[in-house]
């Protein structure tokens, strides 16, 4: 990974987009485990129909975790000050994620040179999941 630094970087650019595999039913199932987040709408097709949805959909967090590898292929992880995300729309089962991000600001505080990034989730479908922002320290 290249040395993203605070002087080569300018408001608007783009992140290199991140894309995920398809996420299936065996990737839910090791999400649930992996995560504890063992709620039946994620992995039981009946449950889901019961509650009125037509399948199985994805963990919120596990789309989340994908714009974490959107930030992590950019810069290192202790580069990483603040994110958080707005959950909008399900994803759901068999859906890519399309991760991007774009720099929309760049400031000095506690003494570090830092940018704000916009980060939003997509699924290759067009439905827009995950919007949200990130603090990252630059050298």
């Amino acid at each position: 990974m290249a040395t993203i630094t605070y002087h080569a970087v300018d408001v608007g650019e783009t992140l290199p987009p991140h894309e995920s595999r398809p996420i299936t039913r065996h990737v839910l199932a090791l999400y649930c485990g992996a995560s504890g987040d063992h709620n039946p709408i994620h992995v039981d097709i009946d449950f889901a129909r019961k509650a009125g949805m037509p399948d199985v959909f994805a963990h919120g967090m596990l789309s989340m975790a994908y714009l974490a590898q959107l930030l992590t292929g950019w810069v290192p992880q202790d580069q990483i000050r603040q994110w958080g995300v707005r959950f909008i729309a399900i994803t759901p089962v068999h859906a890519k994620v399309l991760c991007t991000g774009r720099v929309v600001e760049k400031f000095e505080a506690d003494g570090e040179r830092r940018v704000r990034l916009a980060i939003d989730a997509h699924t290759d479908g067009g439905i827009h999941t995950l919007s949200g922002d990130a603090i990252i320290a630059l050298p």
